[in-house]
């Protein structure tokens, strides 16, 4: 059984990621090659020639179709063959699979399941990565570890006290009480700390932001999207001021943007951004932030890949779970339930179309 389910959008590659030459990338244990046609679109294909399996990715590009390197049998946009060399003829079962694709909230997202039910409108909200009220950037990281893993780390912050104890980590995450609510598609951790000393990161923020250095309200909002898409609306406002009962005027508000990938079923694409709503022209803050941020998930970074690795070490090993945990027992849950959802009795009655010649 798989652990991720196929028939959801996955993101596959920041949008700037995505030129005129051909990018390799592997989702949910397919191996794909992207490009873009002349007139922008992006081209999702399975990364394999029909004739001898190179993958497509050694080739090159003509026009919109695709070269292959190896005996130049050549694919357009729709995975079908439309040349083949020394002879007149293409065989009609000559095609790869072609992927549905979609650019949305500065992402690249590949359908790897059934064509027919790639909606657009399942695409996660990520709005606030591309929206003008806020200033956003991110990066991709690829880790050695179960997609799983990540969103169990991203579903409970209590490990920022121990983690990130420099930057955004104090006591008061570990210790402050939180509220989870679930539902069919999506599970929910808040988290309010009130009148507490603001670690490092955040005073420094609300220092340059709004000149207020003291005691301060903050608050953490961690919003699972089935199958691997987690938002966390965090901030700090000055102790008082109204942030609980929602006036956030007087601080400062960020999001935190996080969609996992499955590479394979010990490796993953995190693709994360921060997104701010105060200081937005000054493009120096911008990449201070992100870098800045990028070094906290290093910190994670090496925790997950850690992690993986006693897992495999230990096959069949069952965790125990705290109260902590209850919002990353409501993801796992969430997806479970689409992977039993494309499951049938009869395995070989899972039927997914690898290639079309539609």
């Amino acid at each position: 059984m798989n652990t991720h389910p196929l028939n959801a959008w996955y993101a596959a590659a920041y949008d700037v990621e995505v030129q005129r030459q051909l990018t390799s990338r592997t989702v949910a244990n397919q191996k794909m090659v992207l490009y873009r046609q002349l007139d922008g679109q992006v081209v999702a294909l399975e990364d394999a020639c029909w004739h001898r399996l190179l993958p497509l990715s050694m080739g090159r590009l003509d026009g919109d179709e695709l070269v292959c390197g190896y005996h130049g049998l050549v694919y357009n946009a729709q995975g079908q063959c439309t040349h083949m060399p020394s002879q007149e003829t293409i065989n009609p079962s000559a095609c790869v699979r072609a992927y549905p694709v979609a650019e949305k909230h500065r992402f690249v997202w590949v359908w790897p399941g059934d064509p027919l039910l790639a909606d657009p409108a399942l695409i996660p909200d990520l709005h606030w990565n591309h929206d003008p009220a806020w200033a956003a950037d991110g990066k991709l990281i690829t880790v050695a570890c179960d997609y799983r893993l990540v969103l169990d780390n991203l579903m409970d912050l209590t490990h920022e006290t121990f983690v990130h104890g420099s930057s955004i980590g104090n006591r008061e995450v570990a210790e402050a009480p939180f509220v989870t609510t679930h539902g069919d598609r999506f599970a929910t951790v808040t988290r309010w700390m009130e009148n507490i000393e603001p670690p490092p990161f955040w005073a420094s923020q609300l220092y340059q932001a709004r000149g207020y250095r003291g005691k301060v309200d903050r608050w953490q909002i961690i919003r699972f999207e089935a199958p691997c898409t987690v938002t966390i609306d965090v901030g700090v406002a000055p102790a008082g001021s109204g942030a609980p009962q929602g006036d956030r005027s007087q601080g400062v508000n960020g999001f935190v943007l996080n969609t996992i990938s499955p590479q394979t079923d010990t490796t993953c694409h995190y693709f994360w951004a921060f997104a701010r709503n105060y200081c937005l022209t000054e493009q120096r803050l911008t990449h201070q932030l992100r870098e800045g941020v990028a070094g906290i998930f290093r910190e994670d970074e090496a925790v997950l890949e850690a992690q993986q690795q006693a897992i495999n070490a230990r096959p069949g090993h069952r965790f125990y779970n705290l109260n902590i945990d209850a919002g990353a027992m409501w993801a796992r849950k969430l997806i479970d339930r689409l992977v039993a959802a494309e499951t049938p009795d009869d395995p070989q009655r899972r039927v997914i179309p690898l290639r079309s010649v539609a």
